[in-house]
């Protein structure tokens, strides 16, 4: 058994990880037969560190890619401490 890794009476924690594996589920695996461990693993991975983390965009950071995000962020961030 796994303890929660949740504060207490806080059903919020957890939904970035929902909502990961929901986009996982219905944008890469639904429907998707494998034919072998290795395959699902490598597909998996192609997902995850090609697309989802590089490509897609995210609601959560205005659309954005995460690429994109992280640059923009380093880019204020070269900005702000040129200005100051």
């Amino acid at each position: 058994m796994r303890c929660s890794m949740s504060r207490k009476g806080n059903c919020w924690d957890n939904a970035p990880t929902e909502s990961f594996f929901n986009s996982l589920k219905n944008e890469r695996v639904h429907g998707t037969r494998y034919r072998t461990h290795q395959e699902a693993m490598a597909d998996l991975f192609e997902y995850i560190e090609v697309f989802y983390n590089r490509n897609r965009r995210h609601s959560s950071i205005g659309f954005a890619s995460p690429v994109q995000f992280l640059q923009d962020w380093i880019n204020a961030q070269q900005t702000r401490d040129v200005a100051a």
